[in-house]
């Protein structure tokens, strides 16, 4: 067989396991998960290498029809993901109503003629014989190319949906060194990693307004170290991610640096302080110099 290569759009609303499903195929944790919506901020290229193949996945922020600027510009991002795709993949839930977002990317996808898949993610999660009606129901909706179950969590049905993308992309040739995962530097995967913390450890409505920066990243033989900065939208919320004495801060920071060290391999230093800059998130150019959008 002749070697194939090609880019793979994942898109979906928010917490449909996007992320999950990405560090699932790649057998790496590459994007950062956690039980809220909308963990992933940044448009991330994850690269597979198989012996005939060389799979690029794009996974996309987790999207909503929303008038906020960062919403905003997170939704054109994804969009314009679709333009690079060879192949739209779109995850959905077993059950429940369709998002108005959900029709969105159909519409998106049937414009630019892309091979547009349908993903049912969670089906560890829902008895099988809920799936042919949901299954029924995409194709009399959105009539895509494939319709296929899946786990993300548990990997079910994630190997034979990888030999169907192999056996689908155009041929070309390896555009990425065998050895690379992705296009992000390791400055990016490793605030990230903190970024992630974020979510998991504080209020719900906090991690939104956060954004990390990496000041500086020194390598050495047997250590790394890292100095990094959480930028907040509020004053009010510096207490929140110190905690009492430092408690929280402390968490957030130990867990990061477990997560650093298991991705590197090397023992990690960290050192995280926390900055306010009102309305970073509303600022267009901020919002390019964080990287959020290009």
């Amino acid at each position: 067989m002749s070697f194939r290569s090609g880019y793979i759009a994942l898109l979906g609303v928010p917490n449909v396991g996007k992320s999950t499903l990405l560090n699932q195929m790649l057998g790496e944790k590459l994007s950062i998960v956690s039980p809220k919506a909308q963990t992933t901020r940044h448009k991330i290229l994850g690269i597979l290498h198989r012996p005939q193949a060389q799979l690029l996945f794009l996974d996309t922020p987790g999207l909503h029809l929303s008038k906020k600027l960062i919403n905003k510009k997170m939704l054109e991002a994804a969009l314009s993901t679709l333009h690079d795709a060879d192949i739209i993949l779109h995850l959905i839930m077993p059950q429940g109503e369709f998002k108005p977002l959900d029709q969105r990317l159909f519409e998106e996808a049937k414009k630019l003629a892309k091979p547009h898949w349908v993903l049912i993610n969670q089906v560890d999660q829902v008895a099988k014989e809920k799936l042919l009606p949901r299954m029924e129901q995409v194709q009399k909706l959105w009539s895509p190319d494939y319709i296929l179950p899946l786990s993300a969590k548990t990997g079910e049905g994630v190997e034979d949906l990888l030999k169907l993308l192999v056996k689908s992309l155009p041929e070309g040739p390896a555009y990425f060194s065998s050895e690379d995962l992705t296009d992000r530097n390791l400055r990016f995967l490793m605030a990230e990693r903190i970024r992630e913390q974020l979510f998991r450890q504080l209020h719900q409505e906090l991690p939104y307004g956060s954004t990390v920066e990496i000041e500086a990243f020194e390598e050495k033989e047997k250590l790394i170290s890292i100095q990094a900065k959480i930028i907040l939208t509020r004053e009010s919320h510096k207490g929140m991610v110190l905690g009492k004495k430092g408690a929280k801060l402390k968490s957030i920071g130990q867990k990061a640096r477990e997560e650093m060290e298991a991705f590197l391999g090397k023992k990690v230093y960290l050192q995280i302080f926390v900055k306010v800059m009102t309305g970073w998130e509303k600022n267009e150019a901020q919002l390019k110099n964080f990287g959020i959008v290009e």
